[in-house]
């Protein structure tokens, strides 16, 4: 399952700004327990799907997972020695712009040690720095 857009309107974008706070999806909306980012920064599409595949393992036993981000970015890199000019590079991999205060990732329908034991091993896979927050202890 690969994590990309269906179709965008622009193949090619801009660098845009990883500066700010996040105004919206700061907020746990689903779930009971979440995974909040403390940085601002890009995330993968290969990142999110390892945290997926790591947390739906965890979940097997019951549970349910909401991914809150989603990879919209193209990022254009060009091939290794190449002179400078000659255009933008070709599309190389995909981002969700992150900035601090967002929520990436709900758990809901698990005890409160489980869920920080599946957003530690989770955490190892992002390369933001991220906080556990639940509904209960606000």
């Amino acid at each position: 399952m690969a994590l990309m857009p269906k179709r965008v309107k622009y193949r090619k974008l801009q660098k845009g700004s990883r500066r700010g706070v996040a105004t919206t999806g700061a907020e746990l909306a689903f779930g009971e327990f979440g995974l909040k980012c403390l940085e601002n920064g890009w995330i993968k599409n290969t990142q999110i799907e390892s945290v997926r595949v790591i947390l739906a393992r965890q979940l097997h036993k019951g549970g349910k997972l909401w991914i809150r981000i989603f990879p919209d970015k193209s990022i254009t890199k060009k091939p290794a020695e190449v002179r400078m000019g000659k255009g933008k590079g070709e599309l190389d991999h995909w981002v969700a712009v992150i900035k601090r205060g967002r929520v990436l990732f709900e758990l809901g329908g698990v005890q409160e040690e489980y869920a920080r034991q599946c957003f530690r091993l989770a955490a190892y896979k992002l390369p933001l720095r991220t906080k556990f927050i639940s509904r209960i202890h606000k």
